[in-house]
């Protein structure tokens, strides 16, 4: 018998044609005699409206936020009616929805009362829509026959008290899930956890970040040792670039750890950019499947992947970033500039995508995204000031038309003349490189473009990516 932690994203829970394949996949497994744990998103679109709802209960727009109440309560029991037949399991989840509902109507109205929101506020409000959806999930499982009881995931994952983007405290998670998780499992239960969020250990409701929930699914699949962590979400896996920049994009059935982290840092959508961290060190092979073509195998992720003459996996790009520059000639040889310069970065409260320094020392530059470029260049100028007064540093420039492209395979490593070819790419289309950045654990090369040249530069490198397939 198998413990299998399945996770399903926002359009796979997203209506009741949708859950119908939920509930149809799950019971393959426990008709298989596997045990299964499953970990739900909220509804697609659900998020944003709630995110929408907030400014609109600080705006004091109340009727903005009962509106999204409104539709989500019509929305959820439009799914209920859908997927399970009259009677108490119908009745008592339509109570559970009303409940939350009225919860998240009474925040909402504190939040207007006081006309500011804050982080932990936000974090309570973005919860409902997993609160929601794993109780429809729940309840369609049980109407199927399947043993199920929704949680949500506060009950075992605990975290720091850093909202909107926590970190689980892993001792303590793991001792929840011990005492409560496993002896669910042990009783036949399939648990339904609401991805994106933990708790505080004082019972405060925290998220995980924007796209959190594949990052639960591999906390619990860690903390419970599955033989397997599936994301269910709608493509039929890993892809060698975006299809809607090239339609030739193709699904990988082999990813490394290593390979899947680099993809999901520069820019591919398929994995939240930390899931591989809980269970790199257990081993547990990742699979990345389609709710809706539940029969293609999808992409298997694990430590090595598998041998192939792909020397270019997979090429991904990155909008919405900003290439901040410093530089000037007093820096050459003063220690501690780029030092100062990043603590100032993470004091404006941004994250580093890429960075890359002249060989000179004269000047370095760095990524960060748009949102935050305006507020790190003011910290880096506070922070620098008497250096930018001596002239030391001439300036900080901030570059906004640009994107990040990264070509990734572990092929790479150890493979002459990778960068060369990259680069000659990109040199016989004109395509002017900006800044580059090399790991040195030579699975990934990033550079920086105009935003004016991304669709371009990803195609002509696919090029190269198909080619190398092929070989």
């Amino acid at each position: 018998m198998k413990t299998i932690t399945m996770k399903f994203g926002g359009t796979s829970v997203g209506g009741p044609e949708a859950i119908s394949n939920v509930v149809e996949i799950v019971k393959t497994e426990r008709e298989a005699g596997n045990r299964v744990i499953v970990i739900v998103s909220a509804m697609a679109g659900v998020t944003d409206n709630l995110l929408a709802s907030v400014n609109a209960a600080v705006s004091g727009n109340k009727w903005g936020y009962l509106s999204t109440a409104d539709k989500l309560r019509e929305r959820h029991e439009d799914t209920l009616n859908r997927l399970v037949p009259p009677g108490k399991l119908r009745e008592k989840t339509f109570s559970q929805i009303t409940h939350l509902l009225n919860e998240y109507t009474e925040i909402c109205n504190a939040v207007t009362i006081l006309g500011e929101n804050t982080a932990r506020v936000s974090d309570a409000i973005v919860a409902y829509g997993e609160r929601l959806s794993s109780r429809v999930v729940a309840a369609a499982l049980k109407a199927s026959g399947v043993e199920s009881a929704a949680y949500d995931a506060g009950e075992f994952l605990l975290t720091d008290d850093r909202h909107q983007g926590a970190t689980p405290l892993w001792d303590e998670t793991q001792a929840r899930v011990e005492n409560k998780l496993k002896p669910a499992l042990d009783q036949g239960v399939t648990p339904i956890i609401t991805g994106f969020i933990g708790a505080t250990q004082k019972g405060a409701i925290t998220t995980l970040g924007r796209g959190g929930s594949d990052y639960s699914g591999a906390i619990f699949a860690a903390a419970t040792d599955s033989d397997e962590l599936i994301i269910w979400t709608d493509v039929d896996g890993v892809m060698t670039t975006d299809p809607r920049v090239d339609k030739r994009a193709r699904v990988l059935p082999y990813v490394s750890y290593q390979e899947v982290g680099e993809l999901a840092f520069y820019g591919a959508k398929v994995l939240h950019p930390k899931t591989v961290q809980p269970v790199l060190d257990k081993g547990i092979p990742i699979w990345v499947r389609n709710t809706f073509n539940p029969t293609f195998p999808g992409t298997l992720i694990r430590e090595n992947g598998e041998p192939t003459a792909t020397v270019i996996k997979a090429v991904t790009s990155i909008r919405n970033v900003s290439l901040l520059t410093v530089s000037g000639k007093g820096m050459i040889g003063v220690p501690g500039i780029a030092g100062r310069t990043f603590l100032a970065t993470a004091n404006a409260g941004a994250s580093i995508l890429m960075i890359s320094q002249s060989s000179s020392e004269q000047s370095f530059c760095f990524l960060v995204t748009d949102g935050t470029a305006e507020n790190v260049k003011d910290s880096i100028e506070s922070e620098l000031g008497g250096e930018i007064a001596r002239r030391d540093i001439e300036k900080v420039d901030i570059q906004d038309d640009v994107v990040i492209i990264t070509a990734v395979g572990a092929g790479m490593r150890g493979t002459p003349g990778v960068a060369g070819r990259v680069f000659s790419v990109m040199g016989d289309n004109r395509i002017n490189v900006i800044a580059i950045a090399q790991g040195a654990s030579e699975c990934s090369i990033s550079f920086v473009v105009a935003e004016s040249d991304l669709e371009r530069a990803v195609v002509k490198l696919h090029d190269l990516a198909l080619e190398s397939a092929a070989v």
